[in-house]
């Protein structure tokens, strides 16, 4: 298979040979990760993949290691078709989060993606505010959007749930797929070209790795039984992975997420709820919180039903966990700058004086 094929652009090329490869690297494409070593994808075929100790030595946080669909250098090693990771090539796009829990880290769930297919279930599961949340992460991915809804049959109206989702997702396609009979599946093959990627994204249970296996045309993941009470599932799906599809596209399939907190979504927010900024630029006062000042549209759109209580209640929690990350990453890299001058200071400090050499 030629680069162009694993999705190699215009953009690659010239990140190649900024990078000044050395004469027996070559490019490859990254199709899964796992613990110690990755699948990458070369001209010559598909091999396992170790990062190398000078790679490991010289890289930041997790969002710096190579994940599925990246674009990296690689070379034979001594080990026997197993490839050494030597360089990370730019991104051209990537969907992240923070990392669960209280570290203020990234974590890049794909990259190289062209859409982002955001599923969610038409059962219990039904989320608008969910999506809303993927999105402002979409929207900074640098991929296009599209909202997928499976499961019809278990909606109480999917029709109504269709025009809901729309409404929290203004101009972003919506399409209503059913994976098991292939009903509305042509509207996601028309997102997916030859050489284009994809990346499903959505909680354990919506039909993602159903709705994969549909788009193959023979079952390559495992699906699982949702849960009746909650319509949770287990996730199925136990790692992220890249396929290509019949049609020469490429599609990641990722776990459920059982959480998604954002990431550096600031105009990615503005993007998702552009009803609110249109509001807001009606107030009266300029630097207006849309809380208690007088002569506030937000406000009055709220209480007469233009904007319902529930997507105005997203925007602000939205909006606040933004700032809260925001403040969490400020105050690492300043924890991390007074550690790197200590480590400084202390190394001047062992340093021989002047006339005592």
């Amino acid at each position: 298979m030629d680069l162009v094929a694993l999705g190699w652009t215009s953009f690659f090329d010239k990140a190649w040979k900024a990078l000044e490869p050395a004469p027996d690297w070559v490019p490859g494409r990254v199709c899964a990760v796992h613990r110690d070593l990755s699948r990458v994808l070369t001209e010559k075929g598909e091999f396992d993949a170790k990062i190398s100790g000078r790679f490991r030595h010289e890289a930041g946080d997790r969002s710096t290691y190579p994940t599925v669909g990246d674009w990296v250098a690689v070379s034979l090693s001594d080990a026997k078709d197993l490839l050494r990771v030597h360089s990370l090539l730019p991104r051209s796009s990537k969907f992240s989060r923070k990392v669960p829990g209280m570290v203020a880290e990234e974590q890049v769930l794909a990259a190289n993606i062209d859409t982002a297919f955001l599923v969610s279930s038409m059962d219990g599961d039904f989320s608008p505010r969910r999506i809303e949340r993927y999105l402002s992460g979409a929207y900074d991915s640098g991929a296009s959007p599209v909202i997928l809804l499976t499961k019809p049959d278990l909606g109480r109206d999917p029709v109504a749930l269709k025009t809901e989702m729309e409404t929290a997702a203004p101009g972003v396609p919506v399409f209503v797929i059913n994976g098991l009979t292939g009903e509305g599946a042509q509207a996601v093959t028309d997102h997916l070209k030859p050489g284009n990627t994809a990346v499903l994204l959505g909680s354990s249970g919506v039909g993602k790795s159903t709705l994969l296996n549909r788009l193959m045309g023979v079952e390559i993941q495992h699906t699982g039984e949702v849960r009746e009470d909650d319509s949770k599932g287990r996730h199925t799906t136990t790692h992220r992975e890249m396929f290509l599809l019949p049609n020469g596209a490429w599609v990641i399939d990722n776990p459920g997420l059982r959480e998604f907190q954002l990431w550096d979504v600031e105009e990615g927010l503005d993007v998702v709820f552009p009803d609110v900024l249109a509001l807001a630029d009606g107030c009266k006062f300029r630097d207006c919180k849309h809380e208690s000042e007088p002569g506030c549209a937000v406000k009055a759109a709220v209480e007469d039903g233009t904007i319902s209580p529930d997507r105005w209640a997203s925007y602000l929690k939205l909006k606040k966990e933004q700032a809260y990350l925001e403040r969490r990453v400020d105050q690492k890299a300043a924890l991390e700058n007074k550690r790197k001058w200590k480590s400084i200071h202390q190394g001047m400090k062992k340093m021989p004086k002047k006339g005592m050499l």
